[in-house]
């Protein structure tokens, strides 16, 4: 009976949903490891750990939690029960290192938010978190041997990094964060809800004495992963509180806006200027063309003049015929003189706009082309994304890569703001996307969901075309569909990405 509960509630379960915050953000990806050890069709060991995800569809895990698989593996079963959703699933040891004390586990069915290990200093004092599944808790609280395999949240416990120490040759982390013999391959995690190590073991509480955690160091974590040849997202930077961090960019941006302004009103005056002194140039060309145009009807009038006046002289000489040449001779220079000095130019200005300087203001809805947008890190809050440059084609009226609109809001000053909510159907993430083409500054707010939050999120956005160039009716569909979006996004995101982005040429 007991065997039958254990198989069935590795294929269902109830659901449990994490609140919105860094910690509980990366509680989505942590799990329980369940081992059920059958021979002869009869169950005849059970144990349990925790794990955590590094890729969507793999977990990282104490050896010793699945030490039972990794020796008989015809006899036992790998269980793997996420925090949320309906179902469990079985998975497979791919890597182990029984030194090291961490295991690799496959599974397929579900695809579960991958962790992030952080990278950067921590100091003894630090605060940390730990979240498993402590058996002490299940025995207090489950009510059948379903109960060990049934999604719900993992336990959370707070204390404070005291050190590294060396611990059977392997580097682990020694801290306060209260953890019990379930916890084993659960993470340590940073305030920020980064994986700094793997809790492996406790010390015992003897007549009075602290217990205290280990943890696998992140130092051996990464190594076993790179051996495993594993790839998984890694971060850096320190831990900076959402809040502090969107006030920070809110200063930032205003001060950039302010710069971009001031940018702004300095072109438009260089142009002015360079505008005026093509058009004086201009002036100044028409006016000499004038003038000499006068002069040669002068010339022409004074030598059609002479010409005639040579005329008379030849007729006093007798020299008739000469001087009928010489009188037509003169009339039409003196004609021609009369026709050029009525035909002259006026002296205005015609020059077409094409010949003039050109702007180098563009307007807020103008295409820029193909940019290359690079992180700003003291802008920046990252918890586990990548930190790596983003390509984007923006087009005109906001069409960013040839199929994705954004929706633009404008101030008095011509410039503004284009706007974007993605919300996924394959990933528990809703993201803001906005681009100021006057700063030319890109971010992506990330709000990192429960399942419940992102199905709420997914009903809100309904169904969005994926393509460019919308009418101003399909522009207000679409402007209200985003709102809807935001109205049930947690208050505060996870993330906030700023990058500076220039053309990529």
């Amino acid at each position: 009976m007991i065997r039958l509960l254990l198989l069935l509630a590795l294929t269902f379960g109830l659901a449990s949903s994490a609140s919105a915050d860094d910690i509980a953000a990366t509680g989505r990806g942590v799990v329980r490891v369940v081992t059920i050890a059958v021979v002869d069709d009869q169950v005849v060991g059970f144990g349990h750990g925790s794990g955590f995800a590094i890729a969507p569809n793999r977990i990282v895990t104490n050896a010793h939690v699945v030490d039972l698989a990794e020796r008989y593996p015809d006899n036992v079963v790998v269980g793997i029960v996420p925090t949320e959703g309906s179902k469990s699933y079985q998975g497979k040891v791919i890597a182990y290192d029984s030194q090291r004390d961490l295991a690799l586990i496959e599974f397929t069915g579900a695809r579960l938010p991958p962790s992030a290990l952080y990278t950067g200093p921590m100091s003894e004092g630090d605060p940390v978190v730990s979240l498993g599944f402590p058996g002490n808790v299940d025995l207090a609280t489950a009510r059948s041997a379903a109960d060990y395999i049934r999604p719900m949240t993992p336990v959370r416990s707070e204390g404070v990094l005291s050190g590294r120490r060396v611990l059977s040759s392997i580097e682990v982390l020694l801290h306060t964060a209260s953890i019990a013999r379930g916890n084993s391959g659960g993470p340590l995690l940073d305030r920020c809800g980064r994986v700094i190590g793997v809790n492996s073991a406790i010390t015992r509480g003897e007549e009075g004495d602290s217990t205290f955690g280990f943890a696998i160091a992140d130092t051996e974590l990464a190594a076993f992963l790179h051996e495993a040849k594993q790839p998984y997202a890694s971060i850096g930077t320190g831990c900076t509180s959402i809040e502090d961090r969107l006030r920070q960019d809110a200063d930032a941006d205003a001060r950039a806006t302010a710069d971009a302004a001031s940018a702004r009103r300095d072109a438009a005056t260089q142009d002015a200027m360079t505008r005026e002194v093509a058009l004086e140039k201009a002036r100044t060309e028409a006016g000499r063309a004038r003038e000499n145009v006068m002069a040669l009807a002068g010339l022409l009038l004074v030598a059609g003049a002479l010409v005639i006046g040579s005329a008379g002289l030849l007729e006093s000489r007798g020299q008739r015929r000469q001087a009928v040449w010489a009188l037509g001779i003169g009339g039409l220079s003196v004609l021609v003189a009369i026709i050029v000095f009525v035909l002259r130019p006026s002296g205005e200005v015609d020059v077409p706009l094409s010949a003039l300087p050109k702007t180098r203001i563009s307007t807020p809805d103008a295409a820029l082309g193909k940019l290359m947008c690079t992180l700003i890190p003291e802008r920046s809050r990252i918890t586990i994304s990548s930190s790596e440059d983003v390509p984007i084609d923006w087009g005109a009226k906001g069409c960013v890569n040839g199929k994705t609109q954004y929706v633009g809001t404008q101030n008095g000053n011509g410039a503004g703001r284009w706007d974007r909510v993605l919300v996924p159907d394959a990933e528990q993430t809703v993201s803001v996307l906005s681009f100021d083409p006057a700063t030319r500054v890109y971010s992506n707010t990330r709000y990192l969901m429960s399942a419940a939050g992102m199905e709420a999120a997914r009903t809100a956005r309904g169904v969005v075309p994926n393509v460019c160039n919308m009418d101003e009716a399909a522009l207000g569909r679409l402007a209200g569909q985003q709102a809807a979006v935001r109205a049930v996004l947690p208050p505060l995101p996870n993330e906030k990405l700023v990058y500076s982005c220039k053309s990529a040429k």
